[in-house]
């Protein structure tokens, strides 16, 4: 009976020393903080130069266009003006942000019948060449975002994205993977070679890339506009090199191509207002679906990546993707019931139907097997307060393979992110948006900044938001901490874990009943979040970019 009580006393004594924080916590300053202003994306250079715009005095809309123009120098493979995205600003006398979609669409003329023929390769031939290709609307979200929140003028904003194009930059180890892992893809094209490949092999860590076809192009468009893209002799080079390879894209697509300002959805998860994007992008309706399941349990409880924990993801997730499997479309072409899907009732009742005990939702989704891990993301916030959480892809790394003629920049093969099947509510159709993942978050307590956060991946963006997001509010943690944290993701059968997690953790999933695949320890897979988290108490601003990708925080 003795050593029975001993062994007990042990056991407590464990299980105290394993007790979670308490939630009185001091956000962590030992990572990067600024007082002023600060911008969080996926590469140091792009970082910088959106730092010293809001140095300069430009606000967090001019810093954001600036980072992303950035991006399409320093990491041409993820995003650029050959695509589009989704722009979440909420500016500081406002009392809900706005949603800014320039998603790609289907060309006018797409022919439907052949993408959906049985003797068509639906996966290859929406992934690479020139059928692949949607047309571009980031330059025109841009336009908008600072016509109408902005206070620079595309001229000033392009002079250090020009120098940054024309004085080259070195390639990191992470980007030169890239090139090399893409190597099939970008060897297709002889002018999409002649940028990432030296004599016909990948560019390599170390070596300097210099793009002076793109600087010439940023050249154009500073001096004559957006137009010189969209209806000048830029979109000439565009329409003639796609049509001449047999492509969809056509000149009044890139005429006709409109913004389209959407009302993002919004839900409160713990007290915090979480503002996410609406469709086309499934993303804020299904982060939100998510988060009002989690609530109905004590997470603390079951602990961080316990493997309890992590079960209750993985069914979380499921249902969310089937309900996005079975619904989620283009709104301007199908009716989705969003406000159910987000309601509280609604999460109840999944919650209810939750085994903790064996898997379950076990289903296919429509869409081709390849998810892309690519796509970028930047946040922002400025002195004034305002914010800014953008997102933007040219889908797949190195999009289409197709890089414009003497331009110096991919176009996208966002055709990639319509489903396969015909009757799916995600089809193609002329000018019809694919539904994205794309979700741009900004998250507000007592109507006040919170954070500015979102990441690229696919389906992975999702499920990095939702962890990040309990992590902080759940679990307490830093901003750094909460992004670098290990993952976990799960559609279907398949559950997805990072290779940091616990062995015993992964073991007990596998008892559970998880078919578990356990991937690198710092996986580019699970994403690359970037975000803002201003401190409720002092108003300082604290980074966090995610060493997955090349994740840079600069704030001043």
């Amino acid at each position: 009976m003795k050593k029975l009580i001993c062994l007990l006393c042990a056991a407590l004594f464990l299980f105290s020393c394993q007790k979670l924080p308490e939630t009185t916590y001091t956000w962590d300053y030992e990572n990067v903080t600024a007082d002023n202003g600060m911008v969080a994306s996926a590469s140091p250079l792009a970082s910088e130069v959106g730092a010293k715009i809001l140095e300069n005095g430009g606000n967090a809309v001019d810093a954001a266009i600036g980072t992303m123009l950035a991006l399409n120098v320093v990491e041409p493979n993820a995003s650029g003006i050959g695509g589009g995205g989704f722009l979440m600003v909420r500016m500081k006398d406002a009392d809900t942000p706005v949603m800014i979609d320039y998603r790609e669409t289907a060309p006018s003329n797409v022919d439907i019948d052949y993408y959906y023929d049985e003797n068509t390769d639906f996966a290859g031939t929406t992934r690479i060449g020139h059928k692949a290709i949607g047309t571009p609307g980031s330059l025109k979200g841009y336009k908008y975002a600072l016509e109408n929140f902005g206070t620079m003028t595309f001229e000033d904003i392009l002079k250090p994205v020009i120098e940054l194009a024309e004085n080259g930059f070195t390639i990191s180890e992470k980007f030169g993977d890239m090139i090399s892992n893409y190597f099939e893809k970008i060897s297709g094209n002889p002018y999409t070679a002649s940028i990432f490949l030296n004599e016909g092999l990948p560019r390599m860590p170390g070596e300097m890339l210099i793009q002076k076809d793109l600087a010439e192009t940023f050249k154009l468009i500073a001096a004559n506009g957006i137009e010189a893209f969209y209806s000048g002799s830029i979109s000439n080079d565009i329409i003639n090199d796609v049509q001449k390879n047999g492509g969809y894209l056509n000149k009044s697509d890139l005429d006709n191509f409109a913004v389209k300002i959407r009302t993002p959805l919004k839900g409160n998860y713990q007290g915090y207002e979480i503002y996410s994007p609406n469709l086309p992008s499934a993303g804020g309706m299904q982060v939100i679906q998510i988060l009002n399941v989690l609530e109905q349990y004590d997470l603390k409880k079951l602990r961080h990546n316990s493997a309890e924990y992590i079960h209750l993801l993985a069914e979380v997730f499921k249902q969310s993707f089937a309900d996005r499997n079975h619904y989620a479309g283009d709104p301007d072409f199908v009716d989705v019931p969003v406000d159910v899907i987000t309601s509280k009732g609604y999460a109840i009742n999944i919650s209810k139907t939750i085994d903790m005990e064996k898997p379950q939702y076990d289903y296919r989704p429509y869409g081709s097997s390849e998810e892309s891990i690519s796509t970028s993301h930047l946040s922002v916030i400025d002195g004034q307060g305002n914010i800014v959480a953008a997102t933007q892809t040219i889908n797949l790394f190195f999009g289409s393979g197709v890089a414009v003629p003497g331009r110096g920049f991919l176009l996208n093969d966002e055709m990639a992110d319509f489903d396969a099947i015909r009757t799916s509510p995600n089809c193609i159709a002329p000018n019809k948006k694919p539904v994205s993942s794309m979700t741009p978050t900004i998250i507000l307590k007592d109507g006040k900044p919170f954070l500015t956060v979102g990441s690229p991946g696919a389906s992975r963006i999702i499920s990095a938001l939702v962890q990040i997001i309990v992590n902080l509010v759940d679990f307490r943690m830093s901003l750094d901490q909460a992004i670098e944290a290990p993952r976990v993701h799960c559609v279907t059968r398949k559950l997805y874990v990072e290779g940091a997690l616990d062995a015993a953790v992964i073991e007990a999933l596998k008892t559970l009943g998880h078919s578990v695949e356990v991937r690198g320890e710092k996986d580019l897979y699970f994403g690359g979040a970037q975000g803002i988290l201003k401190d409720p108490s002092t108003g300082k601003l604290i980074g966090g970019a995610d060493s997955r990708r090349d994740g840079f925080a600069r704030g001043y």
